[in-house]
């Protein structure tokens, strides 16, 4: 049943490892990001040629490369601005550290196409209010997401913003607008496949959104970005009022500071 799952395993390890090599030697952090947005667009439309082009496939493929192009061109502009990611200032200069990340890139990849994939090899194209509830779902995930990363993208860009945090904005209501945009993103396109899947398959491709969930949430995404503030602002009474009030994920209301 998930006999082609391996093939776009190793096709993303396979694009990613390629770039890798070119990465390494010119020891330049300017592929990395964009080579995780192009690995989904070149899965999807690998999926959408080899087992064909159904409406629900041209749907799924157009829904990700939306997204991809979206964030692997802003993260290009991004990269082009500052010269290099910190993340990799302590593993660039190593074979096996710097390669043991573009090979967990290329896995990840594929983890978070489960769904897309599955979907692409059982050639089936079924539509219900289930599709419509998922690209809605998709689709505020994708204005989350890009709003709050242009917002926070034009407050960095301020010199008078050094050494201060985004307040306003989307981030008025939560201080990682951006991880919870991604996550509905991927949500919304479980939902959109899953009416397409059988029930084993369904499980299967709920691990999709729910790595990315636990990821940003409990991995890579939420705890370094919180520490990193904690240490920076650990005696700013203005952030940790900020902290206090300010929802960590949801876009909630600011709660009402407390009266002394």
């Amino acid at each position: 049943m998930f006999v082609d799952l391996p093939i776009f395993l190793i096709a993303s390890l396979a694009i990613n490892i390629g770039m890798f090599m070119v990465a390494y030697p010119l020891q330049t952090d300017k592929l990395t990001d964009i080579s995780y947005a192009a690995t989904f667009v070149i899965l999807s439309f690998f999926g959408l040629f080899t087992f064909g082009a159904t409406p629900i496939n041209l749907l799924v493929t157009a829904m990700i490369t939306m997204w991809a192009a979206r964030l692997g061109i802003f993260l290009f502009i991004r990269i082009n601005k500052t010269g290099r990611d910190p993340r990799f200032d302590s593993i660039r200069s190593s074979t096996w550290k710097f390669g043991k990340f573009w090979l967990a890139q290329g896995l990840s990849v594929w983890t978070i196409l489960l769904g897309a994939e599955i979907l692409f090899y059982n050639q089936m194209n079924v539509w219900n209010w289930l599709t419509a509830v998922g690209a809605v779902v998709w689709f505020a995930g994708f204005f989350i997401e890009s709003l709050a990363d242009i917002q926070k993208f034009r407050f960095s860009q301020d010199s008078d913003n050094k050494n201060k945090w985004i307040d306003h904005g989307l981030w008025h209501y939560s201080r990682h607008p951006n991880y919870l945009g991604e996550m509905l993103v991927w949500l919304g396109l479980y939902l959109v496949v899953f009416p397409n899947l059988t029930q084993s398959e369904a499980v299967v491709a709920l691990i999709s959104p729910l790595y990315i969930i636990v990821l940003l949430l409990f991995v890579s995404g939420v705890p370094p970005l919180e520490k990193i503030a904690n240490e920076r602002w650990e005696n700013n009474k203005k952030y940790q009022t900020y902290k206090e009030r300010t929802s960590i994920l949801l876009l909630l209301p600011p709660k009402k500071e407390h009266k002394k």
